[in-house]
């Protein structure tokens, strides 16, 4: 799919972004609820968690354009909440249905980013990134927790993770 976007340096992330948008919900396409709570006695994040942190993130990234969209599970994850313990997660539905939501946002966010925007500074009271780095980090994060995810698949016994 192309599309033009304000700053060409966008266009790269566009890429990846579009690519991440179809392999999420295949990442998580049938896992059980009992599966997606399931760390395999380790202290790993499991599925439920990385879920509902790939979908805020994408929640995230309309914050300034759409300030009132928001996910499910949203009190589990704002200010970059880790895993809880005995949390009650948002279901796997839900997550897809969210990520479904936020999406075309998320696009058309990333499409109308200009070069003004991206070079400006933005500070998380820990430090301060462009908002160019932040979108790059944000869009490895993805493909990082994408793969997790399709690892979990494996782990859990469900079949691979489909890229076609």
């Amino acid at each position: 799919m192309e599309t033009k976007t304000a700053s060409t340096r966008t266009e790269g992330l566009l890429v990846l972004f579009d690519m991440h948008t179809t392999f999420f919900p295949r990442a998580i396409e049938g896992i059980s609820e009992e599966d997606a709570y399931n760390r395999l006695n380790t202290k790993a994040n499991h599925v439920a968690w990385l879920a509902g942190s790939a979908v805020q993130q994408r929640y995230l990234m309309v914050s300034e354009t759409q300030p009132g969209l928001r996910q499910t599970g949203e009190e589990l994850f704002k200010d970059n909440k880790g895993i809880q313990e005995g949390a009650k997660y948002p279901t796997i539905a839900d997550y897809v249905k969210d990520w479904e939501k936020v999406s075309p946002a998320a696009r058309e966010a990333l499409i109308s980013i200009d070069d003004e925007k991206l070079d400006s500074e933005i500070d998380m009271g820990f430090m301060k990134m462009s908002h160019y780095d932040l979108l790059s980090f944000t869009i490895y994060r993805e493909a990082n927790i994408i793969g997790q995810l399709a690892l979990w698949r494996r782990l859990l016994d469900y079949p691979a993770l489909k890229y076609d």
